[in-house]
């Protein structure tokens, strides 16, 4: 990182906390807290508590009352702050997913190249979601259960993984680009998702090689995405060899 470049705070992911940790009670003093610092401190604790309650329970079978237990908040806040169970999923999928992608796009600015690129964001999105095992979860496995909203959601997260695909080498492709990329983010999806139904999240950073192999290949030839794995944590350096796909 440059001199003088801002450092980014670290990542606090819905569920990595403890919702009834006494250090984020509130406490009563003299110093009165706004109300907009209680709600913003009831709220996180509440989706803290809502993402290890799912996590441990499934969607389908958590309460308002365990999500509110988890937190130490009453259900009258609970209500003050979420519409119902739905709403409070999607706000904890929404805030954490941002927090992902912040950081995916800030390994990615650091690559060289697009097959950089591909592995230095892989690298983040696994590492994150294995420290995270609650939020991985609560936010791949069991979004599933929420319905329409919970489908409409995973579309929009799929959609911003096409992103890593907007700067591809030139390359005659047998099959429609965009079908493609479909399939390669479909596939990486389904892959993490396995392990993480599988209860096997920390073993996700161990797939980086394959699934960026699985990226690269269709794109590059097999070869050259071979090639481009020899360092898996690019940082800014180049990959000569891929530079320029097979003909």
């Amino acid at each position: 990182m440059a001199a003088g470049s801002p450092v980014s705070p670290p990542l606090v992911l819905p569920g990595t906390r403890k919702g009834r940790d006494p250090e984020r009670s509130l406490r009563r003093g003299p110093r009165r807290t706004s109300p907009e610092a209680v709600a913003a401190n009831q709220r996180d604790r509440l989706l803290d508590g809502f993402v290890r309650t799912v996590a441990q329970v499934g969607y389908a079978r958590t309460r308002v009352s365990d999500i509110c237990q988890a937190a130490g908040v009453t259900r009258p806040v609970f209500y003050a702050l979420f519409k119902g169970k739905e709403d409070a999923f999607l706000a904890a999928h929404r805030h954490g997913t941002s927090q992902v992608f912040a950081a995916m796009e800030e390994a990615r600015a650091r690559a060289a190249d697009w097959p950089g690129q591909v592995l230095a964001g892989l690298g983040t999105l696994l590492a994150i979601l294995a420290e995270a095992p609650a939020f991985a979860a609560m936010a791949l496995v069991e979004i599933d259960a929420v319905g329409p909203a919970g489908r409409e959601a995973r579309e929009h997260l799929l959609t911003r993984f096409r992103d890593y695909f907007t700067d591809l080498p030139d390359r005659d492709l047998p099959v429609p680009e965009e079908e493609l990329v479909d399939t390669v983010v479909g596939g990486v999806y389904s892959s993490i998702y396995r392990r993480i139904a599988a209860d096997r999240t920390a073993e996700l950073p161990a797939l980086l090689p394959a699934l960026a192999y699985s990226v690269l290949a269709p794109f590059l030839g097999p070869e050259r995405a071979a090639a481009c794995l020899a360092d898996p944590l690019p940082t800014t350096s180049t990959f000569p060899a891929c530079l320029n796909p097979e003909p």
